[in-house]
């Protein structure tokens, strides 16, 4: 399909580029602009593991119509599905195959709140560097760092001063920055937070912008401050105490159904149900992994898989690991692949994703 972006192939591309400017109703204009940072490579993965899943993952392509109209419209994606059919990977698919560097994560639980997503205010080791700078001038002893240079957060030259140092920016603050770019964010497992986060987001969603008080109340002193990004100790400007998009993120909310979210939210989303792998999909998703050859040789064990998941739940990672494991020891343990897959099939726990 020509009008694809995201086409969930594994080799990167600037694909990005071809998107088209945004309806009307989604500009946003902030600035300066902020360069992306690298791309996903060893250096910037949590683990290797998570640059292997972005590269292998294959989603279905009656879903790709879906995903690409939520970059074309600027709008959020929540996926829905069971635990372990890939819902968290296509973020990291997306982030990888259109190069736009690594994913920005907000897990969220049931103490999450907006405010923790945008930005984290340490005010408590503000106070005590502002002491400990307060009793190195009166006392002649030891002075707070940076007491005798203004540094590049600029102001006097004092802790209590440099606020900025006692500022991040959270996964979804950062993901708001004025990137040329849009940066990818997962907002994962969306249904576990409070009963209110949903509609707490929505304005943030809608005006692609927030403030920040404790910058805000000293913007006639200071209105150019340098504040650390989720995720790096790379520093940004931040100007007046607000922080607008000028690209807007692609946003991925994953949800496991256990709770329904409100009408004026979902209708600001665009809403996708990943649905569980056919034979063909699921071929594709094990060569993928582990090459055309060992596909071969492990039809038996994806009929297995299928047989036994039309009576329960089985998440497609089960699968991958009973063939990675079989194919490892199966001839020098003497029991079958088929054998060993049980095990596996009956026992092991359902991951978040695979």
């Amino acid at each position: 399909m020509d009008w694809w972006i995201y086409q969930g192939v594994p080799e990167p591309h600037t694909g990005i580029r071809r998107l088209p400017p945004p309806p009307p109703w989604r500009e946003f204009d902030g600035g300066p602009p902020v360069p992306l940072p690298p791309g996903e490579d060893q250096a910037s993965q949590r683990r290797l593991g998570d640059l292997h899943r972005a590269v292998a993952y294959r989603p279905d392509p009656t879903d790709l119509d879906l995903i690409n109209a939520a970059l074309y419209l600027r709008r959020p994606l929540l996926v829905t599905g069971r635990p372990g059919i890939g819902k968290s990977t296509l973020a990291a698919s997306i982030a990888h195959e259109l190069a736009l560097g690594p994913v920005l994560r907000w897990p969220i639980s049931s103490r999450s709140t907006l405010a923790q997503g945008l930005y984290s205010y340490d005010a408590v080791g503000r106070l005590h560097d502002a002491g400990l700078a307060h009793r190195g001038h009166d006392g002649g002893g030891r002075r707070g760092h940076d007491a005798d240079q203004g540094g590049e957060y600029g102001g006097e030259a004092t802790p209590s001063a440099d606020i900025g140092r006692y500022l991040r920016l959270g996964p979804l603050g950062t993901a708001l920055l004025p990137y040329e770019q849009p940066r990818v964010l997962l907002i994962d497992e969306i249904d576990k937070g409070d009963i209110d986060l949903p509609n707490d987001l929505l304005n943030v969603f809608e005006e692609g912008e927030y403030a920040i008080p404790e910058l805000r109340r000293v913007a006639v002193d200071q209105p150019r401050i340098r504040v650390q990004i989720d995720g790096s100790d790379e520093l940004v400007t931040i100007e007046e105490g607000r922080v607008r998009c000028r690209s807007f993120p692609i946003v991925i909310m994953t949800s496991n159904g256990e709770r329904d979210f409100p009408p004026a939210f979902l209708r600001r989303c665009l809403q996708l149900k990943l649905r569980e792998p056919s034979r063909e999909h699921l071929a594709s998703i094990v060569a993928a992994h582990f090459g055309a050859d060992l596909l071969r040789e492990s039809d038996q064990l994806v009929d297995q898989f299928l047989a036994r998941r039309d009576r329960g739940t089985l998440a497609t990672d089960q699968l991958l690991n009973a063939i990675y494991l079989t194919s490892n020891i199966a001839a020098e343990d003497g029991r079958s692949r088929e054998q060993l897959a049980e095990l596996l099939f009956v026992n092991q726990r359902t991951n978040p994703d695979y």
